[in-house]
């Protein structure tokens, strides 16, 4: 991954309607972002199958994540990263 500038680390997070949820950084910055784009993987299933598993999400190690040991990197969501499994993808096709 490119320096996008300094490592961001998320301090909370709230589960908002179906996979959107609201994030605020340490930096004060809040996003509400919708999740669904990056919930892909044996990992992810047991969320996208249960809204009450998903919406147990919390801040483990400065990002979101859940019980089953699920989490997505915090540049990710902060810098509007394209979700590694697509990055995968596209590299496949080329």
């Amino acid at each position: 991954m490119k320096n996008l500038g300094p490592r961001v680390r998320v301090a909370a997070v709230e589960p908002l309607r179906a996979f959107r949820v609201r994030i605020t950084f340490e930096d004060e910055t809040t996003r509400e972002i919708d999740l669904d784009p990056y919930l892909h993987g044996p990992i992810f299933e047991p969320l996208r199958n249960d809204p009450a598993l998903f919406r147990a999400v919390k801040v483990r190690g400065g990002t979101v994540a859940w019980e089953n040991g699920a989490d997505i990197d915090p540049d990710v969501l902060y810098y509007g990263l394209t979700p590694a499994w697509m990055e995968e993808t596209e590299s496949a096709r080329k």
